[in-house]
């Protein structure tokens, strides 16, 4: 998928994966991390989710970085919240409360940015780029946390060859691939899930959710 094909996409209303409600997995997955209190999340490709805002009333400072204006505009005005809008080196930066996201590509916000960052949540990321991409966002994002980062990864697993993505399907021993031996990956929960509306009868789901941890 290009950027203008994403933008389209907000543009359009075509945003199926967005969820009316925050994501269980992250509910039930999150306090295993045990992080403290003001951790700094980092949640790429954030949209406009519902998690943000669950995220930011646990007392932690919430940087989401989206492609999309749209979706971001749509976020602050959504929760009833009056961002402050700034430009920065990589995109604009719109920052309310606990909350920040900045509007850039994921890859092109540098590593001093996320330095400051000593958790990542990815639901929508991963799953959201190809093959070919993922490898490289794998290096600009996980690559380039600090050391003691700690994590949470949520993605879906089904038949890649009997519907197209996105959302992609990211097996385990992908995850894996990508991410060790510079991140410890402990498989936290399995199940089966339902998939996006476009996807055929007969295609199995599976949402596997992974703690992480930057040695």
């Amino acid at each position: 998928m290009t950027h203008e094909d994403w933008l389209a996409r907000w543009r359009e209303g075509r945003t199926g994966w967005h969820q009316s409600e925050v994501t269980p997995l992250l509910r039930q997955h999150w306090a295993a991390l045990q992080l403290p209190a003001k951790a700094r999340v980092l949640v790429p490709l954030c949209g406009k989710t519902l998690d943000l805002r669950w995220l930011a009333d646990r007392g932690l400072d919430v940087l989401g970085v989206e492609l999309s204006a749209l979706a971001v505009q749509q976020f602050f005005a959504e929760h009833g919240l009056a961002p402050v809008r700034r430009a920065g080196p990589h995109g604009v930066h719109y920052s309310a409360g606990r909350i920040e996201i900045i509007v850039a590509d994921i890859l092109d916000v540098d590593a001093k940015v996320l330095s400051g960052c000593t958790a990542v949540y990815d639901r929508a990321a991963l799953i959201a780029l190809p093959p070919v991409q993922r490898r490289r966002y794998a290096r600009a994002v996980y690559g380039r946390l600090p050391p003691g980062t700690r994590g949470l990864l949520i993605a879906l697993e089904y038949a890649q060859e009997r519907m197209d993505g996105p959302p992609f399907a990211v097996h385990e021993p992908e995850v894996r691939q990508l991410l060790e031996p510079d991140w410890d990956v402990a498989l936290a929960l399995r199940r089966g899930t339902t998939g996006p509306g476009k996807a055929g009868p007969g295609v199995a789901f599976s949402a596997a959710a992974y703690t992480l941890e930057r040695r």
